[in-house]
């Protein structure tokens, strides 16, 4: 359990919260802030957010982070392809897992305020600071940014932090066929097209990731 400034409490693998405490702790002392917007997401939240999103209910986004409109034009294909730019199959996000997280400044903007777009932590965004901070620093504290532009299926999140000494145990873990079985039995959007190529979902959305950097070859 970890909990941000504005008293928020979230869930998170006790080893990636202790190494979180410590680097949140570092960042601070160099004035900057780190603040969570999400850690552990559940199945049933990661669903009911797929869901939304392919009903039109919650925006969907595309690969700009521009919303897209007449979403009911999309072929079955199209809209999951569009889906998963943005949002996990739900049993594929590492959050999951406890060991994922999504990090902002929340002395430059308010959560209500924060899109979770990477232009708010590119040059001249309010994270871009902290983005900044992060980079020379996360992996000395076991975390990374699992989502890289050219390096992982899903789409570069320059938000997304993973402690990858617990993740990628659970990604060696991982078991499609398990998914397969979970999903069966669920009602989710756009069902048959999952199952017709979740092997090959799987292995571009979850197994596809940026390499852990070599934590040792960086310093403060």
């Amino acid at each position: 359990m970890v909990q941000s400034h504005d008293q928020r409490r979230f869930l998170m693998e006790p080893q990636a919260a202790a190494a979180l405490q410590k680097l949140q702790q570092a960042a601070a002392a160099d004035g900057i802030t780190v603040d969570i917007c999400s850690a552990h997401r559940s199945f049933e939240r990661q669903r009911q957010i797929w869901n939304a999103k392919a009903s039109g209910q919650r925006p969907l986004l595309d690969v700009h982070s521009k919303p897209i409109m007449h979403i009911e034009t999309l072929s079955d294909q199209e809209l999951l392809q569009t889906l998963l730019l943005w949002s996990a199959l739900p049993g594929t996000s590492r959050h999951h897992w406890g060991t994922d997280i999504d990090l902002f400044d929340s002395q430059a903007l308010t959560r209500d305020k924060l899109q979770l777009i990477n232009d708010e932590y590119q040059p001249g965004g309010p994270c871009h600071t902290m983005h900044q901070w992060l980079d020379q620093h996360a992996a000395i504290f076991g975390f990374y940014r699992p989502f890289q532009a050219a390096l992982s299926g899903t789409s570069a999140e320059l938000w997304h932090y993973s402690y990858y000494p617990i993740a990628n145990e659970m990604l060696r873990a991982y078991d499609v066929r398990q998914l397969a079985a979970i999903l069966i039995q669920q009602e989710i959007s756009l069902k048959p097209a999952i199952l017709e190529q979740l092997a090959e979902l799987v292995r571009y959305y979850v197994q596809t990731v940026a390499p852990v950097p070599d934590a040792a070859q960086i310093t403060r």
